[in-house]
């Protein structure tokens, strides 16, 4: 019963995955409605405001009067509270939906446990929870890291050499950057940008590799721009200020005044002003969670700016491409370091 179980539990969480880009800052969420071991009727969450997973997922049944006899899957708790759309759980029990099996609860304050609750207690429905948790919560590690550490969920990235360099010493933008990516791996990280909400570099990265930082060899919107300029010397020629197909944000010292003339014409362009004397991981992701709302950070370099996230512990994942090519000397890929919370 179990393994028939992880096959229909399987299929909700392909579903979910389909809300890839789309359905943050909500989580991605599969539901499948099982009579008799068929499968009835199954949905997923698309984007903020339309229909949870439960929602499309009963509105697919066409034999309606099988619900009442029928197991429902789904990714994540039903929701129990009124945001943009009413709770699922009202839907469940309207439908007299007898048997719910939840892969996980959900981390979200107004959810926690309540839905679960309501189930049990006010429609005595049979809630089973725990079926594949690990892959639901990997599925959504961004969106558990936010709720419950508070900060973007962060990948470092960077490709490097067999002997262990990241590029040749460059002091120009006419010097072109070492490519080590192969055309296969360039894809696979423009779709690892479509996992996530912003992509950050360091001053020198944007100033060297003018980078554009978009999402241009998947599909869906390309990521927040987050570019590192303490003191506000980049030149405003490079791509990220000049490229409206995303929004560009710039943190900066606020001991340094970012003049509005930077800015007119340019709406995609935006400035971000940080205390202290040097802009640090920590106040980083404090204005990109508390200011932006962004749940998942995507930092692609350089290795100063890597190793300073390195160095806090303040990652969840590592992308790594290793190279066949020796490089002899150059700049040095980070160092491993030790995690924190």
């Amino acid at each position: 019963m179990i393994e028939t179980e992880e096959i229909f539990m399987r299929r909700a969480l392909e579903l979910a995955a389909l809300g890839l880009g789309t359905a943050r800052p909500n989580p991605m969420v599969g539901a499948v409605i099982v009579h008799e071991g068929r499968i009835i009727g199954e949905g997923y969450h698309h984007r903020p405001g339309e229909g949870h997973a439960e929602v499309m997922a009963v509105a697919s049944v066409r034999e309606r009067h099988l619900l009442p006899e029928s197991t429902l899957y789904v990714t994540l708790e039903p929701c129990a509270h009124y945001g943009k759309t009413p709770p699922c759980v009202e839907l469940i029990l309207r439908e007299r939906i007898p048997r719910v099996v939840v892969a996980m609860e959900d981390p979200f304050p107004a959810v926690s446990g309540r839905g679960i609750r309501r189930l049990r207690e006010e429609g005595g429905v049979e809630v089973s929870v725990g079926l594949l948790e690990e892959e639901a919560r990997s599925l959504n590690a961004a969106f558990i890291t936010a709720h419950t550490l508070h900060r973007p969920y962060v990948t470092l990235k960077w490709a490097q050499s067999i002997d262990g360099y990241m590029d040749r010493v460059r002091s120009s933008r006419e010097e072109s950057p070492e490519v080590f990516s192969s055309p296969l791996h360039q894809r696979i990280v423009h779709q690892v940008r479509l996992a996530h909400e912003a992509i950050l570099v360091g001053y020198r990265t944007a100033l060297l590799d003018d980078p554009q930082l978009g999402n241009r060899l998947w599909y869906g919107p390309s990521p927040l721009r987050v570019i590192l300029d303490p003191h506000l010397q980049l030149p405003q020629d490079l791509r990220v200020f000049t490229d409206s197909s995303s929004p560009t944000l710039v943190l900066h010292l606020s001991s340094v005044v970012a003049p509005s003339s930077q800015v007119e014409g340019r709406p995609h362009l935006r400035y971000r002003a940080l205390e202290g004397t040097k802009l640090t991981p920590e106040a980083i992701l404090s204005a990109l969670y508390e200011g932006e709302g962004v749940q998942s950070l995507l930092v692609e370099g350089g290795a100063a700016t890597l190793e300073l996230f390195m160095a806090g512990g303040l990652y969840d994942e590592i992308l790594l491409e290793v190279s066949p090519r020796a490089l002899g000397k150059g700049v040095l890929a980070p160092s491993l370091g030790e995690r924190r919370g």
